[in-house]
């Protein structure tokens, strides 16, 4: 009887576990099919150096892991490094990673210990000259002398799964960003200038002041938002005043006073007012 109740219990372990198991990688059965993300190796399409907002969530600040303490670090478009790769997949596939994305082995992603997140890297197997572009978002690895952690997809993009690691080299291709690339060209001025006197000549036209920041960022989100607006354009102006640096939004292109005004009117930028430019 005691032989039986065993059995019986050894039976329902084993259906537990196994119903257990598959629940825990339903998530990467579903992952399999997903389509991969991937980057382009054109340094143009990335930003050349990260934002305030974005060097905020770059994890740059010291850790400690098992011990050690890391100190991330700012890296320039070209800096170039070389050491061993290796890569992490299904056992990860799903959890966290350090800057609070879900990993997926399916996209172009990897991990470094110091790189700023979002960092975009050309990582060459040295062994082949396979390359593959992928973007940081974790933290390590931190096993003897490698220095980056590849997603699945990308350690497959260099052929180096079944040796497990490589001799890589990598380039900073530059900073991802998931807004759209901006266009820090069209700042009037780079640098503060004082308000100046406008005078009335045949070259006046009339703007609408649409928003005024302290930081060029928010000016720029505002910037791209309305520009084109009703076939009016945005342009932004860097100013030194009483209150600090202010970056101002304008939206130019009326030809006259009363057209801003019939503009305004319309219920369109409410909080704006009318400035007067001289475009000679």
């Amino acid at each position: 009887m005691n032989k039986i109740f065993l059995i019986v219990s050894l039976l329902f372990v084993v259906l537990f576990t196994g119903c257990s198991s598959k629940n825990k990688y339903s998530y990467i059965n579903r992952g399999e099919n997903a389509k991969a993300i991937n980057y382009s190796s054109n340094k143009s399409e990335y930003n050349t150096q990260m934002t305030k907002k974005e060097y905020r969530y770059a994890k740059m600040n010291p850790y400690v892991v098992r011990g050690v303490r890391y100190y991330p670090r700012n890296v320039n478009v070209g800096d170039k490094f070389t050491g061993y790769a290796s890569w992490y997949g299904p056992d990860f596939h799903g959890k966290l990673t350090a800057n609070g994305e879900t990993y997926n082995m399916h996209d172009m992603t990897a991990a470094h210990k110091t790189l700023p997140m979002n960092t975009m890297l050309r990582v060459t197997n040295k062994r082949n000259g396979l390359s593959a572009i992928v973007r940081v978002n974790d933290r390590g690895p931190y096993v003897g002398t490698r220095i980056i952690d590849l997603s699945n997809n990308a350690a497959h993009k260099i052929n180096m799964v079944g040796a497990g690691t490589a001799p890589v080299s990598i380039e900073v291709l530059g900073f991802y960003s998931k807004n759209k690339k901006r266009s820090r060209k069209q700042v009037v001025a780079k640098k503060p200038q004082k308000k100046k006197v406008v005078r009335k000549s045949v070259g006046d036209s009339y703007s609408l002041q649409i928003a005024s920041f302290s930081n060029i960022e928010g000016a720029i989100q505002i910037q791209e938002k309305n520009d084109k607006t009703d076939g009016y354009t945005t342009v932004i102006k860097d100013m030194s005043t009483e209150n600090g640096r202010l970056f101002k939004v304008y939206l130019r292109g009326f030809k006259t006073e009363q057209e801003a005004r019939n503009y305004k009117a319309n219920g369109n930028f409410s909080n704006s007012f009318i400035v007067k430019e001289d475009l000679k």
